[in-house]
Formats: structure tokens, C-alpha cells, sequence
């Protein structure tokens, strides 16, 4: 396969592309383009069928291709509302909630009305017109309706242009793209693969230690004879909630911690927010090697998530939905706590004491006291365990890594062949 560089091109309404390529409507292409529709919730004879039925989240969860649905509906309910058949490598197109992404399916579904299906005349082209419009999808705000949520229509779809190289060459693109798109799901199947060994070292860890044979039952599981099993208020110095300022004084100053800047066990300031702080706010809500910091203030199922200040942190502060432990390091280490707010035992204990109410749920620092920790005896076994889970991190971070330099590459090429700036030659 030989590349070379476009000189030559045309306007349209997508931008500059080859003068060679035909720019046509999607209308055009497609044997049918259609949303689908929700069979009514309160009648149960539509739902829990056979046929599976596609929602927002089925296609932001399915990358390239949608294989499976968490919902199905009967033919009772096909039958009495929109939705409708959608065949197997068809294009699926969400107009309003993650707003233009794009999947394949690869099973026969139905959908709800949020949820284009696009059946092309060449049944070929559809791994072209996915590439396609994954590339545009940043595009989309400047053509979506102005509403309390931005959306697009199937009318603003079906009149949407799609830049089409020749016939040859829109198999060979999506052949290379599909390459990349490979490269990326191996990667995430070792991510996945790592995540599962880790998952289950900490729990081989904090339920069996290092070199015991003797073990008890706890309140929190089975633990080696020789552990205690102590609450948070035992190895705590002090806590503090973070600090609160009006939005004027964000976007300058010194890195301010919010809860996406708790990642595996660790506080990362990337992205952070930066916030406009005092000399005397800097000291009193300030970060520590060590420092953990806990969200006090989400949904159920991400309170509590918790991280430690690893060393070279730099001066940073913490946001008011965010408590900061400082732990009594000659009894528990900071590295240690760190295996144990990532394994499901820390999480079952913060949810059966935090504060629910509708999709929110609190904890403060009473509730953190009570939580049971089971706790080695000596720092050099709470060491030795928190090496083996960060040697474990480090390998995890590499092919995180490894999967982000894929997806740019795949974000350049994409660039450089569906705008024809490079063009592949085929004979």
C-alpha cells in the first residue's frame, strides 16, 4: 500500500478535500435513516423480551461494535411504539446525550428515539461512515439545536455531508483505521487483564498477608491470626474538611484537588483547577507526602473514593467536598492505606455509612473514625504489600499509556485520510 500528498482540492461544507472525491448527503447513502422509539415503561408485557433494545449507554460502552444491550423489549412492545428493527452493520448515531457518538452493531437491535440507525445502500461503506463521523464528532456544537441540552435531529443527519474518496480507497482507509482500532482493543484487553490481577492481589493481600499460615475471622473478613483489626480513628493525627471560595477565585494560583484528581489510590494534579489562595489558606488546607484525601460529597457509588500525596507532590490545596486524613505513620503507612481505600471491603463499609439522599450520598469525619481497618502488626509487612500493588500500578500505567499513544496516532491518521490530505494508492 503506497501513500501520497493531496495537492489539490475542493471546498465543502465539511472543509478542503480531494477534488477527485464526491461530497454527498447522507440521505443519499443511506437505505434508511431513522430514530427509534421507547415502548411504554409502566406496561411490562413490552420489556424483558427477546429483542435487544439500545440506549445511550450501550453505545458509549461499546466502542466500534455493540454486541450486547442491558435492556430488551418484546415484540409486544416493538410492535406498539417507534422503535424498529435495526439490522446487524448498521450505524448507530446518538443525537443528544453523548451527542454524535458512533458504533456498529453487530447483532440485530432496536432502539430508543435518542438513537439513530443508518442502513447504507453499500452495506460495505459502514466501517467508512463510522470512521467518518467519529472523526466529526467535535464538530457537531455548532450544528446542534440550542436547548437545555444540545441535540441533533435526523433531519440535520440525513442532510449532513459525507466527503467520499473512491471506492478502492474508502476500503483501504478504514482497513488501516481498522488496524489501529485493533492495536487499541488488545491494549484495553491487557488493561482489563492487569486490573483483574490487581483486584485480586489486594484482596489475596489483605485477607492472607505475607508468609502466614495462621488466620482468624474479623468483622472484616479473614485476616492472619497475628493482625488487628482497628478503626480509622486509632491511626489518625487529624482531619479537615477543604477549603470553599467563590468561582471568581478559580483558574489561577496553586493546583486545587476535586475528586477526578483521585486516580488508583494516589492524588495526581492533572488537570487540576487552580485556585487563588492566601499565604495562611495555603498553610491551613495545604497537602503533605502522605495526606489522604477523601471525597466526602457524591454520588453513591464514588463517595469515599480516596487517595494518598505521593512525594514530590508540590504545593496544592483540596476543595470543600473533599475531607484530608493525616494518618500516624508509625502505625499505619500512607502506602498501605492507599491498597486498602482501593478494595471492595473499604467501599461496602463507606456506603453503609454514608448519608443517601436521592442520587447523593455524605460522609463525614464521624463516619470515617468507625470504618475497620485490617492492619499488619509491623510497617515492613504493610511495606512489603503496598510494593507488590504498586509494582502491579506501574505496569498498569505503562499500558494505559501505551493504549493513549495508540488512540493519538489513530486521532493524526484519521486527519491526515478522511480529510485527503494523505491519500492511499490503490491499484
Amino acid at each position: 500500500m503506497m501513500f501520497f500528498k493531496e495537492t489539490c482540492f475542493q471546498e465543502t461544507p465539511t472543509g478542503k478535500v480531494p477534488r477527485d472525491w464526491d461530497v454527498v448527503e447522507l440521505e443519499k447513502l443511506g437505505e434508511k435513516v431513522r430514530a427509534g422509539g421507547t415502548p411504554l415503561t409502566s406496561k411490562r408485557e413490552y420489556w424483558n423480551g427477546s429483542l435487544p433494545f439500545v440506549k445511550i449507554e450501550d453505545i458509549t460502552l461499546a466502542g466500534k461494535y455493540l454486541a450486547r444491550t442491558k435492556s430488551f423489549i418484546s415484540g409486544e412492545g416493538l410492535r406498539n411504539s417507534s422503535a424498529w428493527i435495526v439490522p446487524e452493520n448498521s450505524l448507530l448515531f446518538a443525537l443528544y446525550g453523548s451527542m454524535g457518538e458512533v458504533t456498529i452493531n453487530t447483532i440485530p437491535v432496536t432502539t430508543n428515539q435518542a438513537i439513530l440507525g443508518i442502513i447504507p445502500h453499500s452495506r460495505d461503506d459502514v466501517e467508512f461512515l463510522y470512521y467518518w463521523y467519529a472523526f466529526f464528532k467535535p464538530k457537531w456544537k455548532k450544528y446542534a439545536k440550542p436547548t437545555t441540552q444540545a441535540n441533533l435531529t435526523a433531519e440535520i443527519l440525513r442532510n449532513s455531508v459525507v466527503p467520499l474518496p473512491p471506492e478502492k480507497e474508502r476500503r483501504a482507509i478504514s482497513k488501516i483505521l481498522g488496524v489501529v482500532d485493533l492495536a487499541i482493543a488488545k491494549a484495553g484487553e491487557v488493561i482489563a487483564k492487569i486490573e483483574r490481577l490487581k483486584k485480586g492481589l489486594m484482596q489475596e493481600l489483605l485477607t492472607k498477608g505475607i508468609g502466614h499460615k495462621e488466620y482468624k475471622q474479623t468483622p472484616t473478613g479473614k485476616t492472619p491470626r497475628t493482625w488487628q483489626t482497628v478503626p480509622l480513628k486509632t491511626v489518625v493525627k487529624s482531619y479537615k474538611n477543604g477549603i470553599y471560595k467563590p468561582n471568581e477565585y478559580y483558574h489561577k494560583g496553586y493546583p486545587c484537588i476535586r475528586m477526578y484528581n483521585i486516580v488508583n489510590g494516589r492524588i495526581d494534579t492533572v488537570n487540576a483547577t487552580l485556585l487563588d489562595v492566601t499565604e495562611q489558606e495555603l498553610e491551613d488546607y495545604g497537602l503533605e507526602r502522605g495526606d489522604v484525601i477523601v471525597n466526602r460529597v457524591n454520588t453513591p457509588e464514588l463517595v469515599g473514593k480516596a487517595g494518598v500525596v505521593p512525594e514530590g507532590f508540590g504545593k496544592a490545596t483540596f476543595e470543600s467536598k473533599n475531607i484530608r486524613v493525616r494518618l500516624d505513620n508509625k502505625k499505619i503507612l500512607p502506602e498501605f492505606f492507599s491498597v486498602f481505600v482501593q478494595t471492595t471491603a473499604y467501599a461496602k463499609q463507606v456506603l453503609s455509612r454514608a448519608k443517601i439522599a436521592v442520587a447523593q450520598a455524605t460522609i463525614t469525619q464521624d463516619d470515617l473514625n468507625s470504618l475497620l481497618i485490617p492492619l499488619p502488626p509491623t510497617t515492613d509487612e504493610q511495606r512489603k504489600i503496598a510494593e507488590i500493588i504498586s509494582t502491579v500500578d506501574k505496569k498498569l500505567e505503562l499500558e494505559k499509556k501505551e493504549k493513549t499513544r495508540l488512540e493519538r496516532i489513530k486521532q493524526g491518521l484519521m486527519d491526515l485520510l478522511l480529510t485527503g490530505k494523505i491519500r492511499v494508492k490503490v491499484d
